[in-house]
């Protein structure tokens, strides 16, 4: 019975894969981007930034490539698939191996922890562990995926690393997921959230992906500023996992507002990320279903970053990294726009305090 409705369901489907497709669809997708991105950001403007932070992160990978002697001559897909094919980068495909991964994220997260200084007054009060994601479930679970502590404080948050397919964790990887998991992304965040007194109990959960997200890439830039992703080929695995978001941008809009096809989409983002065939369907699949949702991340990193130079012009030296970092935790998850006002203010405060002493 089920076989026979799916065959006869099947004659009434078209590629038109994109929302805009639906009744109202252009309306709806204005107000998923509006709610995923919590930006007044058109769509039209979304896909134009994902083009250009496409070809600005490939360009930089190309060039750290070449610098240390790849052939980049044929571009950026052959060039990235080089660097993935080589032994050297990837732990040995045992259970030794697979324990040398769990060992080497809390040596990368230890060695990030004592060595932030001052960029951070405020850290969380729980603890935080590297586990490997349980063998049941490990060959359909994400790359990593963070687990907050409990709310009384008795269990610590948990950074959760699949170890299924050793090839999906190259050593230049492991930095940038650690920090955007762990310390200083997703732990400090969520744990320092939950911790907040004083605030409604929703205001200190994740209820809002840009902030959540946009926080976690905000870390991984973060890191590397502060010199914890010295190692060229580390700095071209955080290089990759923003190109992976930009791309979003792309593919999500081009589905949703370009009319692309589920095949067009699909096609960028296999000739502009060195991804598996089979991870860039379910990707693109994933963007068919959940309309603007995967722009979040790229949109909410960008605003962070946009705020904070915002702040540094408008206070030159009395800029204090840490004390910025205070104002986007202290406050609970928030839309980007609430944290835009919320360091405009911050900024005016301290102005005001430096024009009275």
């Amino acid at each position: 019975m089920l076989i026979e409705y799916f065959t006869e369901l099947k004659s009434k489907t078209n590629s038109d894969d994109g929302v805009w497709s639906m009744p109202q669809g252009e309306e709806v997708y204005n107000l998923s981007l509006r709610f995923m991105t919590t930006t007044d950001y058109s769509a039209d403007k979304i896909h134009n930034i994902g083009l250009s932070e496409v070809a600005r992160i490939q360009a930089e990978i190309l060039s750290i490539l070449a610098s240390e002697g790849f052939d980049t001559t044929q571009g950026f897909t052959d060039s990235i698939n080089q660097l993935a094919s080589q032994e050297r980068f990837y732990f040995p495909d045992t259970d030794e191996g697979r324990e040398q991964i769990l060992v080497e994220y809390q040596t990368i997260l230890d060695e990030i922890d004592s060595g932030l200084g001052d960029s951070f007054s405020m850290r969380p009060e729980a603890g935080m562990e590297v586990k490997r994601i349980p063998l049941f479930k490990e060959k359909t679970a994400p790359g990593a995926y963070y687990y907050p502590p409990s709310l009384d404080g008795s269990r610590p948050g948990v950074f959760y690393a699949n170890l299924y397919d050793i090839k999906a964790t190259p050593k230049y990887s492991m930095r940038t997921l650690a920090y955007h998991e762990g310390i200083p992304g997703h732990h400090f965040q969520i744990a320092i959230g939950m911790e907040l007194e004083d605030l409604p109990i929703f205001r200190t959960l994740p209820l809002f992906t840009a902030y959540v997200e946009g926080w976690a890439l905000y870390t991984e830039y973060l890191a590397w500023e502060l010199g914890f992703q010295d190692d060229p080929f580390d700095n071209i695995g955080r290089l990759q996992a923003e190109l992976f978001r930009a791309v979003r941008l792309v593919v999500d809009t081009g589905l949703h507002a370009k009319r692309w096809t589920r095949e067009e989409a699909i096609t960028y983002m296999l000739n502009n990320t060195g991804m598996a065939e089979s991870d860039v369907v379910s990707e693109i699949e994933r963007y068919i279903v959940l309309p603007g949702q995967a722009k979040a991340y790229k949109v909410g990193m960008m605003k962070i970053l946009e705020v904070r130079e915002k702040a540094k012009q408008a206070l030159g030296d009395k800029f204090v990294l840490g004390e910025f970092h205070d104002v986007v935790l202290k406050n609970g998850a928030v839309p980007l726009d609430i944290l835009d006002r919320l360091v405009a203010k911050w900024v005016a405060k301290k102005l005001a305090s430096n024009q009275s002493d």
